[in-house]
């Protein structure tokens, strides 16, 4: 199996330039990997999860939850912690800690098996696009699971930025 993994985030693009990025790029399938699936300030509030759906639905791009590959909570408010203490916002945040890696690594993609989990979202899946908020896949734990995908032989991996 081979393809090309997408990654995309919420921070920074408008609801015409996410709908626009997501349609140039053509995803087969569209994960979102969030644990909750709202984002807070109207700004943001066309990637709550019904109305990110429903624009989905108009481009006929199927929508899927992972929840599975969800960071866990405690990385979250570690990560939220070392945020504060560098005087960043999350949506300013442009890498993930070593705590941060270490944790998702050890209870995410310890048993993660990128074939199974191509295979899991259909038979001719082969531009999966793994969605969460941040702006760039280097602060999201979206870029350590689309890292896994693209080390198998024959995958690409694209990461859309506002």
């Amino acid at each position: 199996m081979a393809g090309c993994v997408i990654t995309c985030g919420v921070y920074g693009f408008t609801p015409e330039a996410f709908a626009a990025a997501v349609r140039a790029a053509q995803p087969d399938v569209f994960v979102d990997i969030r644990r909750r699936r709202g984002v807070r300030g109207s700004e943001y509030a066309f990637a709550n999860s019904q109305r990110l759906q429903d624009l989905l639905a108009g481009y006929d791009i199927p929508y899927v939850h992972r929840i599975d590959l969800a960071a866990p909570e405690t990385a979250i408010k570690r990560e939220g912690e070392l945020d504060r203490q560098r005087g960043i916002a999350r949506h300013d945040r442009e890498a993930l800690s070593p705590e941060f890696i270490a944790e998702f690594t050890s209870t995410v993609l310890h048993e993660f098996d990128a074939d199974a989990f191509i295979t899991s979202l259909g038979d001719s899946v082969q531009r999966p696009l793994l969605f969460c908020v941040e702006r760039t896949a280097a602060a999201c734990h979206r870029g350590l699971v689309a890292e896994a995908i693209a080390d198998q032989p024959g995958w690409e991996r694209l990461d859309l930025q506002p």
